[in-house]
């Protein structure tokens, strides 16, 4: 029987050794061995790499996340782990993707590609199946359209049934890099694996393409990336995997690149997104991802505020940056802007006051990010900017009257309060909050400040489900705090959110 502390012993002397060789000084390695350290410390890399996936998704199909009160294994990872956003769901996401790809895996764990590289043609195999259900869709729909043509032609030859080699005459794929010329023909040396085969069923069209066949040209396109990846990097081997279909099997390149292409718009709309990082030195990394067609709206609206003017010494960056500020200002001022939070969007400034000197100290975004007296009074000159002033134990003054609904005066209270989710370990901003109250409703619990905390959908769905267990109050501070099961802490501590920060 497997002795898993074997394993847990196993990796920590190999990470105790590669502390002591990242100690050891390098300036007696000659150039061919400071080369061999690092490819080897390269390859040591994959492995781990190929490791931690399979820890991550083990915990995912035991639910850990979940039982540990995180909505996703991303969320998990970044409290286990104390791991940014982006590499959290980097993690996560390779490890979901991964779990059909076997053959991929096994060639991470050897060290013959990267995780990057393994995520690229993990992607790519994983799309073949759909895009040659998309080229049997149209080309259904052409011989419904005109029976007497044969779209895919007559003489494809393993296109109408008979035997052949898918790949022996393509070339690279159009518009990618350069492929090996012996890449079309596969490890064995046979298009369609040692045992040869059909693309569809004998005698039978390509809207025919049996479930064997289309395994077929998925393990095709497999081996071929992963024998490319030693040749290029991820982000080549992802344009090459766009496109394999054009390489490892060219009788159906020009169907299989249109079917390509319009999956690719529809994965684009649905990937879309739009990230605002956390603010570092002062600044916020602005990232996201866009189709073609978005992008070229978003660029077009730029376009004519970021254009060069008079003794205009900013960047080209530096102006696309302020057209967009300025496009969002606008926005802010036409008034047409959906309610947030029941009222219409706004910047609230909180700023505290010193009322021995009567003066104006720093200022507080929504995001707990801090901006100097200037700047917040600058800020508030807008008409669309409301102050908040704080006393000098940070005390919410005027907050508003209770009611059932938290909005206006209140909602802006509790947002400076609790920052966003209040749960343990949730960064939910609190625009995508509701405002729960402590003592409900129903029961005669009032719409105050020391009656509501903010929680995400998630988490208000947690607290109000008896099965969890956790419970919210509020603290003597008046911060709220949360009391987990006796079966996440058996001395059921009470727990805060250490994401927002506060006053």
């Amino acid at each position: 029987m497997f002795d898993t502390r074997v394993m847990l012993d196993a990796v920590r002397h190999w990470g105790e050794e590669a502390a002591k060789a990242a100690d050891s000084p390098l300036w007696p390695l000659s150039e061919s061995e400071l080369i061999d350290l690092l490819r080897a410390v390269e390859r040591v890399r994959h492995t781990m790499a190929a490791l931690q996936i399979r820890l991550v998704r083990e915990a995912g199909c035991r639910e850990l996340p979940a039982q540990q009160g995180h909505r996703t294994v991303a969320g998990w990872l970044r409290a286990q782990l104390l791991l940014d956003p982006q590499p959290a769901r980097e993690l996560a996401d390779a490890a979901a993707l991964l779990r059909t790809r076997p053959v991929v895996e096994r060639a991470l764990i050897d060290g013959t590609i990267d995780l990057r590289q393994a995520a690229a043609i993990a992607a790519a195999v994983n799309a073949v199946p759909a895009t040659l259900a998309d080229v049997q869709a149209m080309a259904g729909a052409s011989e419904t359209a005109d029976p007497s043509v044969d779209t895919l032609g007559s003489s494809a030859g393993p296109l109408s049934g008979a035997p052949g080699a898918l790949g022996s005459s393509a070339g690279p794929p159009s518009g990618a890099p350069g492929l090996p010329t012996d890449a079309s023909a596969g490890p064995s040396g046979d298009p369609l694996g040692p045992s040869g085969g059909r693309l569809g069923p004998s005698g039978g069209p390509l809207a025919d393409l049996s479930a064997d066949a289309s395994d077929v040209v998925g393990d095709r396109a497999e081996a071929t990336l992963i024998e490319m990846a030693d040749q290029f990097p991820a982000y080549l081997l992802r344009k090459l995997g766009d496109r394999i279909l054009a390489h490892v099997a060219p009788e159906i390149a020009e169907q299989a690149d249109e079917a390509a292409l319009r999956r690719a718009e529809t994965r684009a709309h649905r990937r879309r997104s739009l990230t605002l990082s956390l603010p570092v030195d002062g600044m916020v990394r602005l990232s996201g991802l866009l189709g073609v067609e978005e992008a070229a709206i978003v660029g077009a609206a730029l376009q004519p505020l970021s254009g060069p003017i008079p003794d205009d010494d900013r960047s080209v960056p530096e102006r696309r940056a302020d057209a967009l500020v300025d496009i969002c200002r606008l926005a802010l001022r036409t008034g047409e802007l959906p309610h947030d939070g029941g009222e219409p969007p706004q910047l609230a400034v909180t700023v505290k006051f010193d009322p021995l000197t009567a003066t104006f100290g720093p200022g507080q975004l929504p995001d707990a990010e801090r901006v100097s007296a200037e700047t917040a009074r600058r800020l508030a000159c807008d008409a669309q900017i409301l102050p908040i002033v704080l006393g000098g134990a940070s005390q919410v003054l005027d907050a508003g009257r209770a009611r059932r609904l938290a909005t206006g005066p209140l909602r802006r209270a509790l947002t400076v309060r609790d920052g966003g989710c209040a749960f343990p370990g949730c960064d939910r901003p609190a625009r995508w909050t509701d405002a729960h109250h402590l003592i409900p409703w129903s029961e005669g619990g009032a719409t105050s400040l020391d009656n509501l905390v903010l929680l995400c959908r998630h988490h208000h769905r947690t607290i109000h489900d008896p099965a969890t267990g956790w419970t919210v109050r509020l603290g003597p501070d008046q911060l709220p705090e949360f009391i987990p099961p006796p079966s996440t802490d058996p001395i059921q501590r009470p727990r805060r959110n250490l994401y927002h920060h506060r006053t």
